[in-house]
């Protein structure tokens, strides 16, 4: 059976641990087995430095043991994905394992987050409310993300579905 690195924030929710398993069920109705990053328990007794070297490690170490990654890259805290769950989805690139990210948002970058567009020598481009440039090629995702993995529209469901199609 494949194992599947389930990442995204979905660590943070309050009820994470039973959120965990439903993503686990979910991937056996799917004919995979989920590995969840709560399924580490971290030892205790540790600094707080300590717990967070231990947990970067063991989480490293499931995706190393995983045969694909999938993650939540909904906008969390901001516009954009949570930036541990997008470490996750690039490391797993890097070791040239299959990345499946779902979002329930479809709309352009652009449309999420440009303020306003000013001209340019080239034509124009799109700028957010602190004036930095938004990337316009029609992705819904940073390209770095977009172009790296199979991007779903829809839920953790949805994105197993499409998976084992």
């Amino acid at each position: 059976m494949k194992t599947i690195y389930l990442a995204g924030f979905d660590v943070f929710r309050p009820d994470a641990r039973a959120w965990g398993s439903t993503l686990k069920l979910l991937c056996s109705k799917y004919g995979y087995e989920g590995l969840y990053p709560l399924d580490n328990e971290t030892p205790s007794g540790m600094s707080g430095h300590e717990q967070a070297r231990w947990i970067c490690k063991a989480n490293i170490a499931l995706i190393q043991r995983a045969d694909i990654v999938m993650a939540n890259v909904n906008p969390f805290r901001g516009a954009e994905p949570d930036s541990g769950t997008v470490f996750e989805v690039g490391y797993a690139a890097a070791l040239g394992k299959p990345v499946w990210v779902y979002t329930s948002e479809a709309r352009p970058l652009v449309k999420q987050v440009a303020t306003a567009v000013m001209p340019t020598p080239a034509g124009r481009c799109h700028i957010d409310a602190q004036g930095y440039t938004v990337e316009d090629f029609g992705l819904n995702l940073n390209l770095m993300i977009a172009c790296s993995a199979k991007v779903v529209i829809g839920s953790a469901e949805d994105c197993l579905a499409e998976l084992a199609e």
